[in-house]
């Protein structure tokens, strides 16, 4: 293989002391969500808040003088983006960023505030790789590939060394799989401390690259996704034998399972973790039989996420655990009817969030209306508990899906 585990020790000499040797803790909570034995490896602690730190300082410092005067440039969605500007920016190198206009303003933000030149070109990865390949030619500057350079391959598997030392005998590593740099120097990492280890690989199911390549499918790549850090189209040439030769299975992730596990990283770790952060987590979740019993190491690869999409999962999630629920009641329209419904549900337990009067449906009467009330409520029986309730009282509840108050 082009990288070999000699080139990952040396890769630690030359980041240490730059790059935060990250805390790898277990999961309890996790654990007993999943059903496996999960230690979590916390790469988002990075000053970048990604495992990218890594990779882009080992590629950056392998650079000659005059290769750093002039300059370097990458494409990427966000994170490899911020980890090239801060390190280029210690090392006084100018650096060029290509990002797709798609990228969440948190990372364009990030990036552009470590002084670098940004520009916002395609939709996604695919289309921004054809700019930055342009400006490339035009300017004479160095490529610092996103994941297929064996310096930045080098670079990750520095994870799966430090998370070996601390947990020798894990089972498996779930690694999120875009172009592959990551889960290629993880797994070379990996099985040169234990042979015996298994590699599975997770990926965005609207973004298949990888797993059309090893499978022979031809399942269809795009689409919007949360995991839009791992939304590659074009698979590395230096990876993917690398993923032939040592990772034992791929498991794709769709955007629920990816929302889950965005959720659950918060809600039972306390830590933020983007969608592709969180896309190993998602694998356990998609596949928990595959996994229960086994000691499991998670690498949370990343936590910049936009603030206004990590609020939408929360309340997402709380949806689909029926811990908030919207009904539509039919009620006569005269006055009080709607202190009625309010003090019966405080009298229930349940918690208003919000109330929206419908009197021009047609099939009510001309002095009825249509009431959509979304509360809060314990769990599911709970929410039954008070759809039966308003049914005896008579106002014909019917439960509406979230965003169907909307219509």
């Amino acid at each position: 293989m082009t990288v070999t585990i000699a080139d990952i020790e040396a890769a630690r000499r030359v980041i240490k002391g730059a790059v935060l040797r990250t805390p790898m803790l277990p999961a309890p909570r996790l654990s007993a969500l999943t059903g496996a034995d999960i230690y979590v490896k916390y790469e988002n602690l990075q000053v970048t808040n990604s495992f990218k730190d890594r990779g882009a300082l080992n590629k950056l410092a392998s650079l000659g003088e005059a290769e750093r005067k002039r300059g370097v440039i990458t494409m990427s969605a966000g994170n490899h983006a911020q980890a090239v500007a801060y390190h280029s920016a210690r090392l006084g190198i100018p650096a060029t960023i290509v990002m797709p206009v798609t990228t969440p303003f948190v990372k364009v933000a990030a990036t552009r505030s470590h002084g670098a030149e940004v520009v916002l070109e395609g939709e996604n990865i695919a289309e921004a790789q054809a700019r930055c390949e342009r400006i490339l030619a035009e300017r004479g500057l160095t490529l610092v590939h996103p994941y297929d350079d064996a310096r930045i391959i080098a670079g990750q598997g520095t994870i799966a060394l430090e998370m070996l030392e601390e947990v020798p005998d894990l089972d498996a590593l779930v690694i999120p799989i875009g172009g592959g740099g990551l889960i290629a120097g993880n797994a070379i990492a990996a099985r040169a401390a234990n042979p015996k280890i298994q590699i599975v690989g997770a990926e965005a199911a609207l973004y298949p690259s990888v797993w059309n390549e090893i499978t022979g499918e031809h399942l269809p790549i795009g689409g919007p996704t949360l995991a839009e850090g791992i939304a590659v189209k074009n698979v590395g040439k230096l990876t993917l034998p690398v993923i032939r030769g040592l990772v034992a299975e791929i498991v794709l992730v769709n955007e629920a399972q990816l929302e889950r596990a965005v959720n659950a990283y918060l809600t039972l770790q306390k830590t933020m973790a983007e969608g592709a952060g969180a896309a190993g987590l998602a694998a356990l979740l998609a596949k928990p039989n595959r996994f229960r019993g086994k000691r499991v190491g998670l690498i949370l690869c990343g936590g910049n996420i936009d603030p206004r999409i990590l609020a939408s999962i929360m309340v997402r999630e709380l949806e689909r655990e029926t811990r908030i629920v919207s009904f539509r009641l039919t009620i006569p329209d005269r006055p009080g009817v709607l202190g009625m419904i309010a003090t019966r549900l405080g009298d229930l337990g349940a918690n208003i969030l919000e109330v929206d009067h419908r009197r021009l449906f047609l099939d009510v009467p001309a002095k009825g209306a249509k009431l959509d009330i979304t509360i809060e409520t314990r769990d599911a029986a709970h929410a039954e508990d008070i759809k039966t309730t308003l049914a005896g009282d008579g106002y014909q509840p019917v439960r509406i899906e979230a965003g169907a108050a909307m219509e």
